[in-house]
């Protein structure tokens, strides 16, 4: 299978500037390749990876500013896109930008959304949803108005990671020091359950630095270390009584906390974003709702078992078992149940779009036995429903009528509608007329998959 992974372009993959994107990437596509897939990694030319990397500049633009940051990014979507028929499938971890080509190219295309997406991008999202996959890289990064193939956490190398018994007293903050990720904060508890802190990062806000961070240094309770190698990292890691995680925002997702747990250092975190997710309150740690909570818990670390925090990474959050999954989801697409040229796969069945003109579209539809698509309409466009396979119970403004093949059905802009498969898959082809077609032209007032705009 041939694969074009595409890796954020600002900075090189892996980047020395702890980037999850950059580290999400360059761990998958060392995966990748290990298992024998042909890999083509979209990236500055300076990425070191196994993989065949595929650049139109040499350096990352942020890297001594050498290339204006859009002409670059103009020049790397140009080039992925300009390749796209060498490849079985393009995986996008570019955010948003590429999915505004998808439908220009043949090629499946997958994008992994690696956080929840704000209101400001969320209609591209939206846009394309019908016509590309998408895979989540944690519950709490899920948005309802959005179908996901599937939820694939990100996983470590866990060879990189050494398992210590026998810590030293010492608690540690490792992240962005910034506002968000709660510096300040860790700095506070440490101070109130009378611990050492060190803390290692990336300097991401000066003034916050400066201001609430700094003053609080003292070389020796309070310890500060902006650059660290890998190998230095995790002794320190491993060597933590535990890790302080105060971030105080819905974070998707953290390689930070993974990371502890896989050395056998529980964690302490606010209850945000993923931590549920990836935190066994009461086993590799605890869960908090404030401050004042977390530092009654500095004194229970003690009695968890550091075994079980690494067992935990081993089993859920490993490189392998990502790796694992994400061929999973490329054979779905690819060569598996979808089938070649299916580019819709839903929980409900799925889809193909047959021609698409710029006021008429033409679909072929199945839906599995027992599920029905969602009670909505449609403010500028009607459809055409011509029923090919199974029987199918059809609701118009509240009136039912079942269907069966060789019968069709006439829907009109603003009717509420829904189709439901009654007996065996539901074969259907729909005819879309309209001044509009896209898919966000959608009101759901009744949905099976939590789909409901809020």
């Amino acid at each position: 299978m041939k694969i074009a992974l595409l890796s954020p372009m600002a900075w090189e993959t892996p980047s020395p500037h702890s980037s999850f994107l950059e580290k999400f990437v360059s761990l998958l596509a060392q995966g990748l390749v290990r298992r024998g897939l042909k890999v083509t990694l979209f990236a500055p030319q300076d990425s070191i990876t196994q993989a065949k990397v595929a650049a139109m500049i040499e350096s990352s633009p942020e890297e001594g500013k050498k290339s204006d940051i859009k002409v670059a990014e103009y020049l790397y979507l140009a080039n992925v896109m300009e390749k796209a028929d060498q490849f079985d499938l393009i995986h996008n971890n570019f955010n948003f930008p590429p999915l505004v080509f998808s439908e220009l190219i043949k090629t499946p295309f997958l994008t992994t959304i690696h956080s929840l997406p704000s209101k400001k991008i969320l209609p591209v999202y939206k846009k394309y949803n019908q016509s590309t996959f998408y895979v989540a890289i944690s519950q709490a990064a899920k948005c309802s108005e959005l179908d996901y193939l599937a939820t694939i956490y990100p996983g470590i190398d866990l060879k990189e990671f050494i398992f210590n018994d026998q810590p030293e007293d010492y608690l540690i903050f490792f992240g962005c020091i910034h506002p968000n990720e709660g510096t300040w904060e860790a700095i506070e508890l440490a101070k109130k359950a009378n611990r050492k802190l060190i803390i290692v990062g990336v300097i991401q806000d000066k003034e916050y630095f400066e201001r609430q961070v700094a003053p609080q240094l003292d070389g020796d309770r309070i310890k500060f270390i902006d650059n660290l190698s890998s190998p230095e990292l995790t002794q320190l890691l491993s060597s933590a009584y535990a890790l302080i995680y105060p971030v105080n925002y819905e974070k998707p997702f953290s390689f930070s906390l993974i990371e502890a747990m896989a050395c056998g250092t529980p964690v302490i975190a606010l209850k945000k974003g993923a931590v549920p997710e990836l935190v066994v309150d009461g086993q590799t740690g605890f869960i908090v709702e404030n401050l004042d909570e977390a530092i009654g818990k500095v004194d229970e670390i003690k009695r968890l078992n550091r075994a079980d925090c690494r067992r935990w990474v081993e089993t859920q959050f490993s490189q392998e078992k990502m790796v694992d999954e994400y061929i999973q989801v490329y054979q779905r697409i690819v060569e598996g149940t979808l089938g070649r040229g299916y580019r819709g796969l839903r929980p409900w069945g799925r889809y193909i779009v047959l021609e698409e003109k710029e006021k008429h579209k033409v679909k072929r539809i199945e839906i599995y036995e027992g599920m029905r698509l969602s009670y909505q309409r449609h403010r500028r466009r009607s459809e055409h429903w011509f029923i090919l396979q199974g029987k199918a119970l059809v609701t118009i403004d509240g009136q039912e009528k079942l269907l069966s093949p060789g019968e069709s059905v006439d829907i009109s802009a603003f009717s509420l509608h829904r189709i439901e498969a009654r007996e065996g898959t539901v074969v259907f082809i729909e005819i879309q007329r309209g001044d509009y077609l896209g898919e966000d032209d959608i009101e759901r007032v009744e949905d099976d998959f939590g789909r409901l705009q809020s």
